[in-house]
């Protein structure tokens, strides 16, 4: 599936990944191939993504939102700290 991690200032991260985890506002869930629909509002906490490769990235965002739709998985938040 694809991810993209926008801010209001920059493209954070784009690409293939395998699973993505994110903290939401009512606790932290997974997102994996052929997710149902949803959006969703997010807390500050740790993202994490395991990409195509299986290699693992994480990093820490202000709160914001997640939209997932036919494997196209876009997060739109208000800052990261890597």
């Amino acid at each position: 599936m694809r991810l993209i991690v926008l801010t209001p200032e920059k493209e954070i991260y784009k690409g293939e990944v395998k699973s993505i985890q994110v903290p939401g506002t009512n606790g932290g869930f997974e997102i994996l191939n052929n997710h149902a629909p949803i959006v969703a509002a997010l807390g500050s906490g740790r993202i994490r993504i395991v990409d195509i490769l299986g290699a693992n990235k994480s990093f820490t965002i202000k709160k914001g939102f997640v939209e997932v739709l036919k494997n196209e998985v876009s997060l739109l938040v208000q800052g990261v700290e890597e």
